[in-house]
């Protein structure tokens, strides 16, 4: 089982589970929230968590085509 940590005082501290139903990102383009599935994104077998993004549908469809999304990078 694979979890993240963080202390958030002295006193107190969590640790979450990672599992396919609690990750998410933010979409590069828009800043929207995009719910992630860890084995899909690294099926490649290349995994590079702070060089991956993975964009929203919205975008990515936009983007696929061709196409200007319009969105607002954050």
């Amino acid at each position: 089982m694979f979890y993240v940590k963080e202390q958030l005082n002295d006193t107190v501290g969590i640790s979450i589970e990672i599992n396919d139903e609690n990750v998410f990102c933010r979409c590069p383009h828009c800043g929207s929230e995009v719910q992630v599935d860890l084995a899909e994104v690294f099926a490649d077998g290349k995994v590079d968590l702070f060089g991956t993004s993975v964009l929203c549908d919205s975008c990515g469809k936009k983007l696929a085509g061709g196409k200007q999304c319009g969105c607002e990078q954050t």
